[in-house]
């Protein structure tokens, strides 16, 4: 299977937060090695529109022999539509097989090769159009609540006091690993009837945006 690490120049949360140097090393080698050392994973492809992401992440084993095109490296831009083009090239100028691919974030420095290989496993075992790993919601989902522009909070229709223990467990994408059918990429579409979740502990499924989820996820690596 193929591995494609998305990796863009431009980050206003966190900047240059791909190269950031996380636990002693840049931060997209933690997900460059793990793809690497995955017993399932034939071949890691980084794709980004920095040369300097795409020369180490080649120094480090990974692929990269193009560079995206700049309208897929915006802000705003959707990693499906960097997954279709990506599929594109790789089958039409370099024969790859992208039947199916994992996307692996390298804003998810955490997550280990056994998670890689776990999540692929469900994925083949099940016949699955698509596993994506998700961890346990720490609070009710209907505790989340809107806020009015004065700062009053928006109440919901039938709003009761309750107990966690009362609430069915919920759970939410941690964004490590995404295993797909390319079906399912083509569509627009990460989700179906033959979605199957693979269960990470919160302790790695960091999700680096800012900078304190990047000090929560460092001291986290430093302890384990």
């Amino acid at each position: 299977m193929i591995a494609i690490i998305p990796a863009r120049g431009g980050s206003k949360g966190l900047p240059n937060k791909n190269m950031r140097i996380f636990n002693g090393r840049p931060m997209i080698q933690a997900t460059i090695d793990a793809a690497k050392n995955s017993k399932l994973v034939n071949f890691v492809y980084v794709s980004t529109d920095d040369k300097e992401i795409s020369d180490f992440s080649k120094s480090c084993g990974a692929e990269s022999p193009f560079l995206r095109p700049k309208d897929l490296s915006e802000d705003d831009s959707l990693v499906n539509d960097t997954l279709k083009y990506m599929i594109n090239k790789l089958e039409t100028e370099h024969s790859k097989d992208c039947s199916s691919i994992v996307l692996l974030q390298p804003t998810s420095p955490l997550r280990t090769i056994e998670d890689i290989d776990n999540a692929i496993t469900i994925f083949k075992n099940k016949n699955a159009d698509s596993v994506i790993s998700f961890v346990k919601s720490d609070h009710p989902i209907s505790w989340n609540k809107k806020l009015h522009k004065d700062g009053r909070v928006s109440l919901s229709e039938n709003e009761s006091f309750s107990n966690r223990q009362e609430h069915d467990e919920t759970y939410y994408p941690n964004g490590a690993i995404y295993v797909l059918k390319k079906e399912m990429i083509m569509a627009e579409k990460f989700y179906s009837q033959k979605t199957y979740a693979y269960l990470m502990p919160r302790e790695r499924s960091v999700d680096i945006d800012d900078i304190f989820q990047f000090k929560l996820a460092e001291f986290l690596a430093k302890s384990q």
